[in-house]
C-alpha cells in the first residue's frame, strides 16, 4: 500500500509560479514511475508530466515543456512540480500518481491562476 500527499497548490496571478510537491509513504521501494496530473471540471484527466526511479527519462505534455520542471527527492521519496510561467489554461486539480503494478493517487491540489 502507497498513500500519496500533494501540497503546494493555490492562487496565483498569470505568469506566477507555484512548486507542488508529492510525499509518497508506505510500500515504496518498487515504485518505477511517477508523475503528475491534472483535471479541470468537465475535463479528462490529463497526464502532465513523468519523472523514472533514476530521473533519467522525463515527460511533459507539449502544452507545459519550457514552463514546468518535474524532480524527485529520492531520499526522501519527494516529487516535485515547479511551475513558471502560469497561464489561465493551467487552472486544474493537480494530482499526483505512483506506479509499480498497481496505480496510487493522491487526493489532489487546487492550482488556480487568474488576474
Amino acid at each position: 500500500q502507497v498513500r500519496l500527499v500533494e501540497s503546494g497548490g493555490g492562487l496565483v496571478q498569470p505568469g506566477g509560479s507555484l512548486r507542488l510537491s508529492c510525499a509518497a509513504s508506505g510500500m515504496i521501494a518498487r515504485l518505477i514511475v511517477m508523475g503528475w496530473y491534472r483535471q479541470a471540471p468537465g475535463k479528462q484527466r490529463e497526464l502532465v508530466a513523468t519523472i523514472t526511479s533514476g530521473g533519467s527519462t522525463n515527460y511533459y505534455v507539449d502544452s507545459v515543456k519550457g514552463r514546468f520542471t518535474i524532480s524527485r527527492d529520492n531520499a526522501k521519496t519527494t516529487v516535485y512540480l515547479q511551475m513558471n510561467s502560469l497561464k489561465p489554461e493551467d487552472t486544474a486539480v493537480y494530482y499526483c500518481h505512483a506506479n509499480d503494478w498497481s496505480d496510487y493517487w493522491g487526493q489532489g491540489t487546487q492550482v488556480t491562476v487568474s488576474s
